[in-house]
């Protein structure tokens, strides 16, 4: 089984659950871990054994060229992120989730992507990501319909790092409930930074594009230790589609799923750097990806083992 090497571009919630789920794979290997020069040589048990470094150049230098980068700093990191590195040679994985924004970011990475012969596989979470992919099979399964993605109830990853960037906030964890028919609410319980007034900061958040398109309470907590007891890894989605299926209606197809949210992102970034080794330059999201990239081993296995 052919081997492939990654290097992790940030040590947050999804880039310690990255080194697990490479070290858990049978074809890949870590070669460190890019992180901010300050908290170098701490957290020493999250990095599992790995050397840490400032920056990629160092990395290259010591262990070598990795042949993907997995990038698991925010969303909002990723347009500025993705095409330095890709502009070095680097082929790169993300989970960029800002909906509204992929089509534009896949445009831009593209061109960086093609003119340095790199691959870049963006929105390579579960949502976007593998839910993308699935929503694309439901439509090919029943084309004329309605699909309807319903998350949570659960953590967002990136709506709480989005809250957290607000001014005023010091911390906080966003939930999403779900309403039904593909409509949520969220739930933002924040701590506040010392002086600031809790009207404001909650109007903030409301403004910001993470949270504008539904509806929003926000809760303030006084201490970390509160805030910690609502706040776990716990997400999920359940995906229907009503429709038909060439004159024949009624087609009702549904996937339902519980899962520990930055564990699977991670483990669905590691998959996808494996199919950016094997790949053409250029800026895929996962409908893009044929899926028996993503495994390891041969196709012609998992031909005689899936088909």
């Amino acid at each position: 089984m052919k081997e492939f090497t990654v290097a992790v571009y940030g040590l947050g919630n999804i880039g310690r659950y990255a080194i697990e789920a490479a070290e858990a794979a049978p074809d890949c290997r870590c070669l460190g871990v890019v992180r901010r020069r300050e908290s170098l040589g701490t957290r020493p048990f999250d990095l599992r054994g790995l050397p840490d470094f400032p920056d990629m150049d160092s990395l290259v230098a010591a262990v070598g060229k990795p042949d993907a980068v997995i990038v698991c700093g925010p969303s909002r990191n990723v347009p500025a992120d993705v095409p330095s590195l890709l502009e070095q040679g680097f082929n790169t994985v993300d989970s960029f989730d800002i909906h509204t924004e992929i089509p534009a970011l896949v445009r831009k990475l593209g061109e960086t992507a093609a003119k340095n012969s790199a691959v870049s596989i963006t929105a390579a979470g579960w949502d976007p990501g593998t839910d993308s992919v699935l929503r694309a099979l439901f439509e090919a399964m029943a084309p004329s319909g309605t699909t309807f993605t319903n998350f949570g109830r659960g953590r967002s990853m990136g709506h709480s790092v989005a809250a957290r960037a607000i001014q005023g906030v010091k911390d906080a964890t966003s939930i999403t409930i779900p309403v039904g028919g593909g409509r949520h609410s969220r739930l933002v319980y924040v701590l506040l930074e010392e002086g600031e007034r809790f009207d404001e900061v909650r109007a903030r958040i409301k403004a910001d594009e993470y949270f504008a398109h539904d509806d929003l309470e926000v809760r303030e907590v006084k201490s970390e230790m509160e805030l910690a007891l609502t706040a776990d890894h716990s997400h999920g989605v359940l995906m229907e589609r009503i429709g038909a299926s060439g004159l024949t209606s009624n087609q009702r197809l549904s996937f339902d799923m519980r899962i520990n949210n930055p564990a699977l992102t991670a483990q669905v970034l590691v998959s996808c750097a494996r199919a950016a080794t094997r790949l053409a330059p250029g800026c895929y999201t996962l409908i893009d990806v044929p899926v028996v990239k993503l495994l390891p081993g041969e196709r012609e296995t998992h031909i005689a083992r899936l088909v």
